[in-house]
């Protein structure tokens, strides 16, 4: 196994796992949904509860994304004043936004916790092999307390440490 570079810490192999994680559910998501049309297409076959699978795997995919872009920055944003801001100015509005970021993420993530004890409380299962559907959801919620836990680790890094943030390169930014 290759070391980290020099410099990275635990913080940073954690929001390299979570970027992981949510690359290997897309990869899983488009895998499924390839062998899925192959086989009905050629075959008149259909994975039991392909579109069950695919629509809870891709629920997890958006949450564990959302952890990656929060983080990260890279989410839309509208930069016509923020732009036009002296230095101070614009890293007071970014520790603003992600300070509001932060609470609607934990105010989410707090209110899916219900909805993963409801559906595991009553028992909801896929339609043709009854598979529990709370894990999916479960699966789910660790993507949006993951998003919280690196939402923190931004938060932090913008009042303290800007300079380690991941910035998008200029090839990503359109102007």
């Amino acid at each position: 196994m290759m070391d980290a570079p020099a410099g990275r810490g635990p913080i940073d192999r954690f929001i390299d796992l979570i970027e992981v994680m949510a690359a290997g559910f897309l990869a899983v998501v488009t895998l499924l949904t390839f062998v899925s049309v192959i086989l009905r297409y050629f075959f008149a076959w259909a994975i039991p509860d392909s579109h069950d699978f695919a629509r809870l795997l891709l629920g997890i995919l958006i949450f564990w994304g959302m952890a990656v872009a929060s983080y990260r920055g890279d989410h839309i944003t509208v930069d016509l004043l923020w732009g036009a801001m002296p230095p101070a100015v614009q890293r007071a509005l970014d520790v603003f936004a992600a300070l509001v970021t932060l609470l609607a993420m934990a105010t989410f993530t707090w209110m899916f916790t219900d909805k993963v004890l409801s559906t595991r409380a009553d028992q909801v299962g896929t339609f043709d092999l009854r598979q529990p559907v709370w894990i999916y959801y479960f699966v789910a919620w660790i993507g949006l307390a993951s998003a919280v836990a690196l939402l923190v680790v931004r938060t932090i890094r913008l009042v303290f440490w800007p300079e380690r943030l991941a910035r998008p390169t200029d090839a990503q930014t359109i102007e």
